[in-house]
């Protein structure tokens, strides 16, 4: 009997200690890190902003996306012999003993009916006409054209960075070309922010008056008489004309249709002779290729196709290459 008097003691005691909470409850601990106060906020990161685009910004991007040579590279490159600049085409291009074309590498100028053209040009038939010039390459020999690309040098000064200097031309780059690519951009940022010559000149007016081509030393047996300049052709719209400029850029299409494009590369041309497949025949093979790259007339109704002027070509006897 007493024993089971003390069991039943020990469990009312129990019972008593239960409910009264004295025994302590297990706690959870969290680890510090896994706790945050209540007014934590994670905020997303800060937009970056791109850095502006600037010339020389873009230029180096576009080098980017292409192998480019290093200085270094073109070290191997000739100077090439001297020759006899016989006639200056425009700011940027002169013919050369042999009847050679030549266009300066890393410059633009502006092209007939532009405000700069003659300026440009004078000043290279200043510069070099009637003068021997070192030719100097940089990379590839020809252009698309077949005009041979090259630095000209004279009397140990570079005339491609001399028209830069004194704005006439612009910095115009390929990524194969870089004997000369940081002085020439260089050269035009200093032109620019100090508004030197015809390029950055706020004097400058755009050209208005009608230009007639320059047709000196050229010999046209066919198509003779006085002709329009190409870029402005569209003052003679639904006239019977002769047009005359240079064929920059020749193209066929899908259709086999020809675009011979006049002063400047599709699409800132000024002028386009075509010729619809069903003609070519009546013309020398490749004429896209044929006329590239020289100067020629053509005759026929100059006509407007979507606020572009042309001369429909049925018959090689609407152009003709200048001698």
């Amino acid at each position: 009997m007493e024993v089971v008097r003390n069991v039943v003691i020990i469990f009312l005691l129990t019972a008593i200690v239960f409910s009264c909470g004295c025994a302590e409850k297990p706690v959870l601990t969290l680890p510090e890190a896994a706790i945050e106060p209540e007014d934590h906020i994670i905020e997303p990161e800060a937009a970056i902003e791109p850095e502006p685009k600037t010339t020389e910004r873009i230029l180096k991007e576009q080098y980017n996306n292409f192998p480019v040579k290093t200085k270094e590279d073109s070290s191997g490159d000739d100077i090439g012999e001297k020759k006899l600049v016989t006639k200056v085409i425009d700011g940027d291009t002169v013919v050369i003993e042999g009847g050679e074309r030549v266009r300066l590498l890393g410059i633009d100028t502006d092209e007939r009916g532009y405000p700069c053209y003659e300026p440009a040009k004078q000043r290279l038939e200043e510069l070099v006409l009637n003068k021997e010039v070192y030719l100097e390459s940089d990379g590839e020999d020809q252009d698309q054209y077949n005009r041979y690309l090259r630095y000209l040098i004279l009397d140990g000064e570079n005339i491609n960075l001399k028209l830069v200097e004194e704005g006439l031309a612009i910095a115009y780059f390929y990524p194969q070309n870089v004997k000369y690519r940081d002085e020439i951009i260089g050269a035009e940022k200093e032109a620019r922010e100090n508004k030197i010559g015809c390029k950055w000149s706020e004097e400058i007016e755009p050209v208005t008056e009608e230009i007639e081509p320059v047709t000196e030393d050229i010999v046209w047996s066919e198509l003779t008489g006085d002709a329009i300049n190409a870029c402005n052709a569209k003052e003679h719209i639904g006239e019977e004309q002769i047009i005359e400029g240079s064929v920059i850029d020749g193209y066929k299409s899908d259709t086999n249709t020809v675009f011979l494009n006049f002063e400047k590369p599709y699409p800132n041309q000024c002028f386009t002779a075509v010729i619809f497949s069903s003609k070519l025949m009546n013309f020398p093979e490749n004429p896209q290729d044929y006329y590239n790259g020289k100067t020629v007339r053509v005759s026929g109704e100059i006509k407007e196709y979507k606020g572009r002027t042309e001369i429909i070509l049925e018959d090689s006897s609407q152009i003709e290459i200048g001698e």
